[in-house]
């Protein structure tokens, strides 16, 4: 599974912002995509997760403010952010969870600088 992410960048406190992760090869494996976020200095840590059956999971962070989705296909998960804040400024790296062992694979990050 290989997954290409896009849609970082600089933004003003409030304003809004949206990522979208592509996965493309073995995507019927696929059970969950997500977004986490790394600080440098910081462990990597979950935004979002949607998994099969539509069910979805945030971070307290990011909850009443980012939605998360992926298309009928189950190949793209998207990251629509509002309302945004200093603290979620960040490298995003998009995440897919395989079956059967729940292997994990990443795309490379995408900067998200909000600026107050």
């Amino acid at each position: 599974v290989q997954l290409q992410a896009s849609g970082g960048g600089l933004v003003q406190a409030g304003g809004s912002l949206t990522l979208s992760c592509a996965a493309s090869g073995s995507i019927s494996r696929i059970r969950a995509m997500g977004w986490y976020r790394q600080v440098q200095g910081k462990q990597r840590e979950l935004v979002a997760v949607n998994s099969d059956g539509g069910s979805t999971d945030y971070a307290n962070s990011a909850k009443g403010r980012f939605t998360i989705s992926r298309d009928s296909e189950r190949s793209t998960v998207t990251l629509q952010m509002n309302s945004l804040k200093s603290e979620d400024t960040a490298v995003y790296y998009c995440n897919a969870e395989v079956r059967p062992f729940g292997f994990t694979y990443w795309g490379k990050g995408t900067q998200v600088t909000v600026s107050s």
